[in-house]
């Protein structure tokens, strides 16, 4: 019932922009909402976490780059990842994250992740 703070910090380690190399403190209801839709999946394969937090300089770049990057993204507050499975599909992955009813979920499935986020009830994409 209580978060372990050396993994919590192994987690924001993880979950870090590593293009400016700056880390910030992840909602733990994003974790727990990663943790779900691991586990609904059913698959011991390990998680592949394309992105986590994104500075505003990196949000900004991946915006010049690509219309699919939210301006004022959740990745910018700590509260989004970008997941993905070699097992499962986007749709299974979706489907599972929208089965929390626990905040965003985005499907991108020419990229081949999930978007899912703490933030309020909503989805996205093909």
């Amino acid at each position: 019932g209580q978060y372990i703070p050396e993994a919590l910090e192994a987690f924001y380690y993880l979950l870090r922009d590593w293009r400016q190399e700056v880390m910030i403190r992840i909602d733990t209801r994003t974790i727990d909402i990663m943790a779900a839709v691991y586990n609904l999946v059913d698959t011991s394969e390990p998680l592949e976490i394309i992105s986590g937090y994104r500075s505003a300089k990196t949000n900004a770049m991946l915006r010049s780059r690509s219309r699919g990057v939210a301006r004022n993204s959740y990745h910018m507050r700590g509260q989004a990842v970008d997941l993905t499975l070699k097992s499962r599909s986007v749709g299974q992955m979706a489907a599972a994250a929208r089965s929390l009813r626990a905040g965003g979920v985005g499907r991108y499935s020419r990229s081949h992740f999930v978007h899912v986020d703490s933030g309020p009830v909503r989805d996205w994409g093909r």
